[in-house]
């Protein structure tokens, strides 16, 4: 028989979380069991079996709710207790070893007299990785929403009869030969390189990323000035289509605001530049296809001349060009600043 009050403590303990799912799923037994049906007949409905099913109902009638509850579980009781496992939570976030930045597993051990896979199980336990640590720049331009929502808003919704390109320049790409052969990947053994070489120079890439159809116009240069930013220009300029408006998505350097380049595209008022925020050079998507670029060519190989890492550069552009695919853009300016707020509060309770 099932009280009043043990009826709306189970109700209360069968809407429960996932996180405690077990004792939700014996109060919907006892409560099943208290409708008048049979206990084959409460296990069909619940999917479980007779045993189950008679063996909470015989707990409750013996214990009432309290019986619902797991027992003691054997074996020998903790030997690190709540106080001392706090200790080390405090001791790793707010504490720092003598003579170092940050604590191992082993110091950690050595102070607190714990062993070193007794600290290691606590930091599993609640996330800690004080050997680790991530890199992050905040923003600081004042214009930094009205920026984030005009250059999403070309990728989102990009204008009628124009072109959207992503310009920027990936300079000191080194030609780099290394001073042995490379051994190749065989079975069972992966490639193999000397960890020295010999430099032969640098090349800069200038790139414009078309965000529409993927492909990449390219150029490089040996030297990074607004000089070669300025025909860089003029190359696009020969490649667009005389009728269509070009808006261009760059960064803040130098060279992309001299004299000698803003007079140009006075001149040519086709042409439009939205400039990404200080330090936010993740907006640009050229900036993800230079990645690229870097894993899948320039990272692993080796080049013995300038011309021989340029010509490199552009057979991986001519590939990619035959199959180009677009980046697609899918938060919108507002979740990207909302974002940026939560870390700026972050970073303020954090100092």
């Amino acid at each position: 028989m099932v009280s009043p009050a043990q009826r709306v403590e189970l109700e209360r303990i069968a809407r429960q979380s996932r996180s405690a799912r077990s004792a939700a799923f014996r109060a919907r037994i006892v409560l099943e069991c208290a409708s008048g049906v049979n206990n084959a007949a409460v296990a069909a409905k619940l999917r479980t079996t007779g045993f189950t099913v008679g063996l909470w109902r015989n707990r409750f009638i013996a214990e009432g709710v309290a019986g619902l509850g797991d027992e003691p579980r054997p074996g020998a009781p903790r030997e690190v207790g709540d106080e001392k496992i706090e200790r080390i939570v405090r001791l790793t976030l707010e504490n720092a070893p003598m003579g170092a930045t940050h604590w191992s597993s082993r110091m950690l051990a050595a102070k607190t007299g714990l062993s070193q896979s007794t600290i290691s199980r606590i930091w599993r336990a609640f996330g800690l990785k004080p050997y680790r640590a991530e890199g992050f720049q905040l923003s600081s331009d004042p214009l930094l929403v009205d920026k984030v929502r005009d250059i999403v808003g070309l990728y989102l919704d990009p204008p009628h009869h124009a072109l959207v390109l992503c310009v920027d320049e990936k300079s000191q790409i080194q030609a780099l030969s290394r001073t042995q052969p490379v051994l190749p990947t065989r079975v069972g053994q992966l490639e193999r390189r000397t960890h020295d070489y010999t430099r032969h120079g640098v090349t800069s890439l200038f790139a414009a990323l078309d965000i529409a159809s993927g492909k990449v116009l390219d150029k490089c240069y040996r030297r990074h000035r607004s000089v070669e930013f300025l025909d860089f220009l003029k190359k696009i300029d020969a490649a667009v289509p005389a009728d269509l408006d070009v808006h261009l998505v760059l960064d803040n350097y130098g060279t992309h605001k001299t004299v000698l380049v803003r007079g140009w595209l006075l001149k040519r008022p086709r042409y439009h530049l939205h400039f990404t925020p200080t330090h936010a050079s993740w907006l640009n998507h050229v900036e993800r296809w230079f990645a690229l670029l870097t894993q899948r060519q320039i990272k692993r190989g080796s080049h013995s001349s300038l011309q021989e890492l340029e010509d490199a550069i552009r057979e991986f552009i001519k590939v990619h060009n035959q199959q180009p695919k677009p980046f697609r853009w899918t938060k919108s300016a507002d979740q990207k600043r909302f974002r940026q707020i939560r870390r700026e509060e972050d970073h303020r309770q954090r100092r």
